[in-house]
């Protein structure tokens, strides 16, 4: 299992050869390089100059540390054709720099509109069909992820989509922070993962309260708080035991899975991310220790 941190806070604060040291003083081998402005902008086409290649290859060079995947938002599930076709034309440039970066890992979500949901549906499908070859023939595990907010925002159907296919190139993320909307707020972490089942191959750790709960958060106008699924979502990306999530039910239903040490026919290793991103003031003292507690309860270290 590779244990990576997701560097969307350090982009944020820092140039790309700050941001690999960083990851590497905090005692991660491993980066998930989220959504980044050089790099694999939200939405946008791919960049990756020659200038940004060369520091990245540098930095990762002096530290030792390797990219695990790419996590990528792009607009496949439309809901136009037009932004379905930028979408299609951006994911191929990204395996093309994957491909070049030696990574086989893409992370990715559905990333469509909840008030249009049959249509989002269909151009997913669409893209994929018309992706998957590409996936296939260049060796790119692609991870799928449901996201609040998403067209389709829960758990299981999100698995049985990705099931679907019955791809070795296509798996599925758990992704802690996004739980309670995978079930409608019961945050029952056991049941979800197990699920997901042979396809889950990547979990990204962070915690976040339930938003199903009154007054977890509170959004103005009040009528959102009650039509957030149509309207609005809110959720976080806080320190493990910070908000509501069951992280022991998480961590004691991936030792049954032996979710560590399961291999997979393609991008190989399982991958654990660790994805905080409400307090980078905190960052020096959670992401090592969020690292530490996961090799504890995973690696029995």
């Amino acid at each position: 299992m590779k244990i990576a941190f997701d560097v969307d806070v350090l982009a944020k604060q820092m140039n790309i050869n700050d941001m690999v040291h960083q990851v590497a003083d905090w005692g991660y081998k491993y980066i998930e390089q989220s959504p980044h402005p050089q790099i694999n902008p939200f939405y946008k086409h791919p960049l990756f100059s020659k200038e940004v290649e060369t520091e990245y290859r540098k930095a990762l060079a002096e530290t030792g540390v390797e990219i695990s995947s790419f996590i990528v938002v792009y607009r496949w599930s439309g809901p136009t054709e037009v932004q379905r076709q930028h979408a299609v034309a951006n994911w191929k440039k990204i395996v093309e720099i994957a491909v070049n970066m030696g990574v086989q890992v893409i992370n990715t979500e559905l990333s469509g509109d909840p008030n249009q949901a049959e249509i989002c549906n269909g151009m997913w499908f669409r893209s994929m069909e018309e992706l998957l070859p590409l996936f296939e023939k260049e060796g790119i595990r692609v991870e799928i992820q449901s996201h609040p907010y998403d067209f389709c925002e829960l758990n299981n159907e999100t698995v049985d989509m990705v099931k679907s296919f019955r791809s070795d190139n296509l798996t599925y993320v758990y992704s802690s922070p996004h739980g309670f909307f995978y079930d409608q707020g019961k945050g029952d972490v056991r049941s979800m993962l197990k699920y997901a089942g042979d396809s889950l191959s990547h979990v990204l750790f962070a915690d976040t309260f339930n938003q199903e709960l009154d007054c977890r958060y509170i959004l103005n106008p009040p009528f959102l708080n009650a039509r957030g699924k149509s309207d609005a979502v809110i959720h976080q990306h806080l320190g493990l035991g910070e908000g509501d999530v069951d992280f022991d039910g998480i961590f004691e239903t991936l030792r049954e899975m032996n979710f560590a040490n399961k291999t997979f026919k393609v991008g190989g290793e399982s991958i654990s991310c660790v994805s905080l991103f409400g307090f980078p003031e905190k960052m020096n003292k959670q992401a090592p220790e969020t690292r530490e507690r996961i090799e504890r309860e995973l690696l029995g270290k």
